[in-house]
């Protein structure tokens, strides 16, 4: 059996599309929503993965850091400039305006009869997608406005995931489908 060799693909090969043009490109119809997070680099890791995953948009809320800023830019890599973001400055306004807009509300959060992820079918509708503290997680008064709760399946002793893996975890998930 001949080896197999692997090289890695050039800039041009991996068809990388500049700001401008990245921002007309078609996006999945859902929103990721940070409220009060904590760490710049999360919310950096966050808008990178939403680009990645051609999310519409990513809703930071409360206390959550915005751009610009050096330490969200060192994990974004330029994805403040791809990804359409807005602040609010509750998680409450950003629930209502995703609402109105004719989005369900799902969070990810481990709660008493949260649908597991991988049992989750998306059907392609507008969805928004909640992620809490890093610490606290979710607040309960969220948890009374969503339309689900979806979790991560966990088999570890820690059951528990950084919020930028949690977020790259849920959106492959429901992008794969």
């Amino acid at each position: 059996m001949a080896e197999q060799v692997f090289t890695k693909k050039t800039m041009e090969e991996l068809g990388r599309t500049s700001p401008a043009e990245a921002m007309k490109v078609a996006r999945h119809p859902i929103i990721v929503i940070l409220d009060d997070v904590r760490s710049m680099h999360n919310v950096g890791s966050a808008f990178r993965t939403c680009d990645a995953f051609a999310a519409a948009a990513i809703y930071l809320c409360g206390y959550t850091p915005t751009p610009p800023h050096r330490d969200i830019h060192k994990t974004a890599l330029g994805a403040t400039e791809t990804v359409v973001w807005k602040h609010y400055p509750t998680i409450a306004e950003a629930i209502t305006s995703a609402k109105q807009d004719g989005y369900t509300i799902l969070v990810a959060e481990q709660t008493h009869n949260s649908i597991p992820l991988n049992a989750y079918k998306w059907d392609g509708n507008k969805i928004a997608i909640v992620f809490g503290n890093e610490v606290t997680g979710v607040s309960n008064e969220i948890l009374k406005a969503a339309d689900a709760c979806l979790e991560i399946p966990q088999w570890g002793a820690k059951h528990s995931l950084n919020i930028s893996v949690s977020v790259g975890v849920v959106l492959w998930e429901l992008v794969r489908q």
